[in-house]
């Protein structure tokens, strides 16, 4: 019979499935976060409050930061470039909202 002292020992090795199933889950929580930021903004938008500049620029840099992994993969210079610009859209919309709140 193992005593506790021989399971403290023991740890799972993360195999090939591990990871994938690691990198699936962060794939749909960034899918939820998105999609509810993408709501949050339209309900600001709706009731004339000033957060929706801060939402769409968080979106904007997920986006940015999302095609820029992608040119970094595939070495493609239109994920660069958009990825650039929506950066550049994004940390516009933050500063904006950061001056007039």
């Amino acid at each position: 019979m193992r005593t506790l002292k021989d399971w403290s020992k023991y740890k799972p090795m993360k195999d090939e499935r591990d990871e994938q199933i690691d990198n699936d889950s962060k794939s749909v929580s960034w899918a939820f976060v998105t999609t509810g930021i993408q709501i949050l903004t339209i309900m600001c938008l709706v009731k004339g409050n000033s957060a929706w500049k801060g939402c769409l620029g968080a979106l904007s840099i997920g986006l940015s930061v999302e095609l820029l992994y992608k040119y970094l993969a595939y070495k493609e210079r239109p994920y660069a470039w958009v990825g650039m610009i929506s950066g550049l859209i994004g940390i516009a919309c933050l500063v904006w909202f950061g001056i007039t709140g």
